[in-house]
């Protein structure tokens, strides 16, 4: 950003007599950039400048502005943060519920996390801000977070892990002159103040359970020493890696992706019925109940889809370790859908890249999304307190209160 010429003129500089004249004067320059700056994201917001006649009818329009005090590199200064009628803006320099302004570097690191490639960030820093960044400079603040990102991978965890959940993310990747499919495993532990925590990211080609192998005993060698329960899909061989890696883990395959499977020879008009009857195994109150519900489910479907049949049968064991635990642990537990909320977000984050030009391209845009979700995951889950006692009387010999 520019600084304007008067502001460099002799008659200019001559009115600040001390450091503390200097001191204000750069603290309002800063309150003034910032203002500024929100104008811009507000234009690009609604996609007119202010007092255009483009808003007319436009269905969103500026609602006047709110007082916000934030901390800068010259200390504390109150600002006007603009806002819309439909209260969708979002602004990245100064963003909602956080009051410290973003530096040039954060602010690159915010846009590159929100899926912007470097190209982009260059062009939306000049169009939006005003400021001139080479492409270079760009890479260089980026290629930060490939650092910060191998340290947080290499972290030390915490020696129990109540509950861990495990999925797979699949991106295009390019990799000699091709785009292909690599797969981001993923690993959500839950600790024992009941607070959700993404455990590690790898990068490997087609799901599989030798590959998991290697992520099981990445998360041995940093320090976890036993996970009371593991959630996973139904890949085949995943339970016996798990068993050779963590042995005294108790393996639920996650009962929503069982039911996907079952579905997938179903023909279209029969689906709804046929998911219903299913709904009356996992819904059982007993592991006895839901024998005599897959009874009736065979008797009914058998004939048609057998396969399905064959498949809850096969995995019966598995898909049915929730009905050992109380309620409360049972809705955390027979499916898998925390960690496939988490890879919605991250899609959500990610969903400007088509593909990646390479794995640390891939690494970092995963990592900054992770970082930017985490940021909620500050509240233990819901019942916690009871919950854990559950954990305490079911598992007490391996739980250190």
């Amino acid at each position: 950003m520019d600084i304007p010429k008067e502001f460099l003129s002799k008659e200019f500089l001559s009115q600040f007599k001390t450091g503390e004249d200097v001191t204000a004067f750069m603290k309002e320059l800063h309150t003034r950039v910032y203002e500024q700056m929100l104008e811009a994201e507000m234009d690009n917001h609604l996609g007119y400048e202010k007092h255009s006649n483009q808003g007319d009818h436009s269905g969103n329009s500026r609602n006047g502005s709110y007082r916000k005090q934030i901390q800068t590199e010259m200390g504390e200064s109150v600002i006007q943060v603009p806002r819309d009628r439909k209260g969708e803006f979002e602004p990245i320099v100064v963003p909602k519920h956080q009051s410290r302004g973003l530096s040039i570097e954060r602010l690159v690191i915010s846009l590159y996390a929100k899926g912007m490639s470097v190209a982009d960030i260059e062009s939306e820093m000049q169009e939006i801000y005003g400021i001139n960044l080479s492409s270079s400079a760009i890479s260089i603040i980026t290629n930060k977070v490939s650092q910060a990102a191998t340290e947080w991978q290499n972290r030390p965890l915490d020696s129990l892990y109540m509950i861990v959940w495990m999925d797979g993310i699949v991106f295009k990747v390019r990799e000699n002159g091709k785009v292909i499919n690599k797969t981001v495993y993923l690993c959500v532990g839950l600790n024992k103040e009941g607070l959700k925590e993404v455990l590690g990211m790898w990068i490997g080609k087609n799901e599989s359970a030798a590959f998991w192998m290697g992520v099981l005993t990445d998360l041995k060698a940093r320090g976890v020493e036993d996970i009371l329960i593991t959630v996973t899909d139904n890949l085949n061989g995943f339970t016996e890696t798990i068993k050779s890696v963590f042995p005294a883990s108790t393996t639920q395959i996650c009962v929503v992706h069982q039911i996907r499977n079952s579905c997938r020879y179903v023909v279209w008009k029969e689906k709804k019925e046929f998911t219903a009857d299913l709904k009356n195994i996992y819904n059982a109150p007993t592991k006895e109940a839901a024998e005599m519900e897959l009874d009736n489910f065979e008797q009914k479907w058998g004939a048609k889809y057998p396969y399905a049949i064959r498949s809850w049968r096969n995995n019966w064991e598995e898909l049915t370790v929730f009905f050992d635990f109380p309620v409360e642990i049972r809705k955390i537990i027979y499916t898998t859908n925390l960690i496939e909320n988490l890879n919605g977000k991250i899609r959500k984050y990610t969903k400007n890249k088509l593909s990646f030009p390479n794995d640390d391209a891939l690494k970092k845009s995963v990592y900054l999304a992770i970082n930017e979700i985490q940021k909620k995951w500050y509240q233990p889950i819901w019942n916690w307190a009871l919950i854990f006692n559950q954990f305490i009387t079911i598992f007490e010999n391996r739980i250190q209160v």
